[in-house]
């Protein structure tokens, strides 16, 4: 819900206030230090609505006025306001206003940008701030000249709490922390058991993008909490962990892959799962969300043992052509047919069309930034065809699995991997007409709204999932 920023914590008036500053919905998923992999790479799991051809210059440009305060360089964060600003809020005022966070919040430890609106001809950037004594959000004002006009406090977030799903039996299944990946970059896991199950199967859950949590926390939301307790209940257990880039976000400030980001990980979460006391090691699955979902047939050529792969909303087309479609359809929901807003999402697509590189070269280099990822990841991720990888699995079972109120990954996808599998004596495609992308049953498609209210993953889904494992 869109709430107006109350009046008594603005600092600074000026014409973008007459604008109705709007507090955006914040994206959870967004995690501190992600600055290059957030903006466009979460797109599988969330689109913001934003469509400023700058948006990547105003996130750095945002995080950069938080870390000149955090070094106490207020002479050159205050350089970077608009005269107006200036002339309202000097520096000593920036100083004091900085110094008296301290004072109510504690220690300043980190500021990300995590969305971005357009405001008539102003930008609201949404930044999250991380202190010892708890987090507040600001919304920076910026104007097309890219200098702040105005500094406000984001209210609280409110999220609501989660609901434990009533097919998920407690008495029927123990969980367990544990840890996978090398000594001083350990991640965290839990593995989930059945009791009084021997020989049972074991499936891997492998996160869509971005930073995530273990139970793929988004909003009030945890699908794969869910689909652990469902599961167990029915006699499967799984492991789930941590994702890497939540935990050790500074291992990507440079060049990488999916290999490092994601691809190592679950490799290493599959040899967990084979030494889990009672579970049968010929029966390990992986449930690949989203861009894991995308993966997932990659991840089963180079384990070949695996008995087989879940594809849950998994594009079947480029990254690139996911982000446009979403992209055009919160165009679309905007209602703004303005043809300054009509500029903002064709120069969007302009900039996302640049992510299709196919290949490096002296023009463009490993370490060039595309859309806020290295270009070396585009490549890698352009050089791999998901669909002509999985008909090529003929010993490993397939499920696929998409919702029709997915706003994220579209019917368009599972229409290819019907064509590509559907034949396939391996493979069991079904398409669900009431779920999103976090498989919940909805109304309509709608927006990242929806993941701001607790909804479990259908049971539907659990059931079906469960039934296709033990089938033979």
């Amino acid at each position: 819900m869109l709430k107006k920023v109350k009046a008594k914590r603005r600092v600074g008036l000026n014409p973008f206030e007459k604008q109705i500053l709007l507090t955006l919905s914040i994206i959870t998923q967004s995690k501190p230090n992600m600055k290059k992999s957030i903006l466009i790479i979460i797109a599988l799991l969330f689109t913001t609505s934003a469509f400023a051809q700058n948006v990547i210059q105003l996130f750095n440009g945002a995080n950069d006025f938080f870390k000149l305060l955090q070094e106490e360089k207020f002479a050159d964060a205050h350089a970077i306001f608009d005269d107006t600003l200036k002339s309202k809020l000097t520096e000593d005022g920036l100083k004091k206003l900085w110094l008296d966070m301290g004072t109510k919040f504690g220690k300043a430890e980190s500021f990300d940008a995590i969305q971005s609106k357009s405001q008539g001809e102003f930008f609201a950037v949404t930044v999250e701030g991380k202190f010892s004594n708890g987090n507040q959000n600001f919304i920076l004002g910026f104007n097309k000249a890219q200098k702040i006009v105005g500094i406000f406090l984001a209210p609280p977030k409110i999220s609501a709490a989660y609901l434990k799903p009533t097919y998920a039996d407690t008495s029927l299944y123990s969980e367990k922390s544990v840890y996978i990946g090398g000594a001083g970059k350990q991640l965290a896991a839990i593995i989930t058991t059945p009791k009084n199950v021997k020989n049972f199967p074991v499936v891997v859950f492998v996160h869509g993008s971005g930073p995530s949590d273990m139970d793929e926390t988004i909003g009030a939301n945890k699908p794969f909490k869910d689909l652990a307790s469902g599961l167990a209940s029915k006699g499967i257990g799984s492991v789930r962990y941590v994702k890497r880039t939540l935990v050790y976000p500074n291992e990507f400030a440079t060049v990488y892959t999916v290999k490092e980001e994601v691809l190592d990980d679950a490799a290493a979460a599959i040899a967990l799962a084979k030494t889990i006391a009672g579970a049968n090691v010929k029966q390990v699955y992986v449930f690949g969300h989203s861009l894991g979902g995308m993966l997932a047939p990659r991840i089963a050529t180079s384990t070949p043992d695996l008995a087989g792969i879940i594809m849950a909303a998994a594009p079947a087309r480029k990254l690139t052509d996911i982000i446009l479609e979403q992209n055009k359809y919160m165009f679309g929901l905007s209602k703004d047919t303005t043809s300054a807003n009509k500029a903002q999402l064709d120069e969007a697509i302009k900039q996302i069309n640049k992510s299709r590189i196919a290949q490096l070269g002296t023009t463009i280099k490993p370490d060039s930034v595309i859309l806020g990822i290295p270009a070396k990841y585009w490549a890698d991720l352009n050089a791999y065809n998901q669909v002509n990888v999985a008909k090529g699995l003929s010993k490993q079972k397939i499920y696929v699995l998409q919702g029709g109120n997915d706003f994220q990954v579209s019917k368009t996808d599972f229409d290819l991997w019907s064509a590509a599998l559907g034949k396939k004596k391996n493979a069991q495609l079904k398409y669900y007409p009431e779920l999103n992308h976090l498989l919940s049953v909805q109304t309509e498609k709608g927006t990242t709204a929806q993941y701001q209210i607790p909804k479990n993953v259908s049971e539907v889904v659990v059931n079906d999932i469960a039934t296709w494992i033990k089938s033979k």
